[in-house]
């Protein structure tokens, strides 16, 4: 038998999950570019190289992303929490606080990220109040620098974290 779900709760239960920080960017079909922040990223496969990102159905921008043939995700570094704040509440051209340059199919990726990923659009999955969109990498980068982390709706900085464990380790 199915127990009723409070949404907050559950919300704040999914939220203990620690999760990177990435800006998920694309271009609309009059070629203004869209991004969004967002921690429901993972690898799906090696061969083909996919992974996903889930958006929202409440995104302005729901409907490029949901349709786009071309996106990237940017996994911000931990020093980029100023960056994640623009794309969470920044109403304006929010490329034009953030360094950035262009992948070959002229969607923008973030200047200083730990890790981008230029995609092509694999697969899009209206599930409940969200999409999953699958891309298939067609580039990559990265780079020796630990990722902004989020849990229970603060930043973290993984980075830290870990050299702190791995301390803690190298002592006993």
């Amino acid at each position: 038998m199915k127990q009723p779900i409070d949404s907050k709760q559950l919300r704040k239960a999914f939220g203990n999950f620690m999760t990177g920080v990435t800006i998920v960017t694309a271009r609309c079909s009059d070629g203004a570019m869209v991004g969004f922040t967002a921690n429901s990223f993972s690898s799906v496969s090696i061969d083909p190289p996919l992974l996903l990102v889930c958006l929202g159905n409440f995104l302005s921008s729901y409907d490029t992303f949901a349709n786009c043939t071309h996106f990237a995700v940017n996994i911000l570094a931990e020093d980029q929490k100023d960056i994640a704040n623009i794309f969470v509440s920044y109403k304006g051209d929010r490329f034009a606080k953030v360094p950035h340059h262009l992948d070959l199919h002229g969607v923008p990726l973030i200047d200083g990220a730990a890790a981008q990923f230029s995609c092509t659009r694999y697969q899009a999955l209206p599930v409940g109040d969200h999409c999953i969109l699958i891309g298939e990498v067609n580039s990559f980068m990265h780079k020796d620098r630990a990722g902004l982390g989020y849990r229970a709706g603060q930043y973290s900085q993984i980075g830290l974290e870990g050299n702190a464990y791995q301390d803690a380790i190298e002592r006993t």
